[in-house]
């Protein structure tokens, strides 16, 4: 069954989280989709919201089916398999890690990220409105093991199996829906409206 929005997604979302919230969490957000299903996850675990800035690396020509994603703290992810099928060049991935550098920096400035927020020895739930290939969350992942969280949790509405899978290493998963027929993140909702960065700004000043 779709979700009706993000919001409501998130709401579900957080009955799942509750034997997280006596760990004290931080809810990390993926901007911009995982922000609205973020907040209601914070409100209801009284956790502060904070975002892991993270760019998804994507084919060049098809640029929503991704290769790899980069970190704001360098991190970079690429899969290797991927790469090798559509047969990118060394060349084309510096390019698209250069340009998408470049964005992440521009909404890290547009966002007013500042100082991050400690993570030393706490829990992170990192939330996305969902995962296709999970290559975005791999780095948000490894963007939070680096700042130095003791637990880490991908809390996500819907995943593609084989995302959800390749991230239960790394993370405990949390996935709602891991439906068989998974095509795309956004067929799992009623109503899946691109959100604007002005959204993102307004829910990190009332959070």
């Amino acid at each position: 069954m779709p979700f009706e929005d993000r919001a409501n997604a998130g709401a579900q979302l957080a009955e799942a989280l509750l034997p997280w919230k006596d760990t004290r969490p931080i809810v990390a957000a993926l901007p911009r989709g995982g922000v609205p299903v973020a907040i209601p996850v914070a409100e209801s675990l009284k956790a502060p919201l904070t975002l892991i800035m993270v760019r998804k690396l994507g084919v060049p020509g098809h640029e929503e089916f991704a290769f790899g994603a980069i970190g704001e703290d360098g991190t970079v992810v690429v899969d290797e398999e991927t790469v090798r099928a559509v047969g990118l060049s060394a060349q084309s991935i510096a390019d698209v890690q250069a340009r998408e550098g470049r964005e992440l920096e521009r909404r890290a400035h547009t966002y007013g990220v500042g100082t991050p927020l400690d993570f030393t020895g706490r829990t992170i739930i990192i939330v996305d409105d969902g995962l296709a290939t999970g290559a975005t969350m791999r780095a948000a992942v490894d963007v939070a093991h680096h700042r130095g969280a003791a637990d880490v949790v991908v809390a996500v509405p819907v995943a593609s199996r084989e995302a959800a899978q390749s991230l239960a290493g790394s993370a405990h998963v949390i996935a709602l829906q891991t439906p068989p027929d998974f095509r795309a993140v956004g067929v799992h909702y009623d109503s899946f409206p691109q959100v604007s960065d002005q959204e993102v700004t307004a829910a990190l000043r009332n959070s």
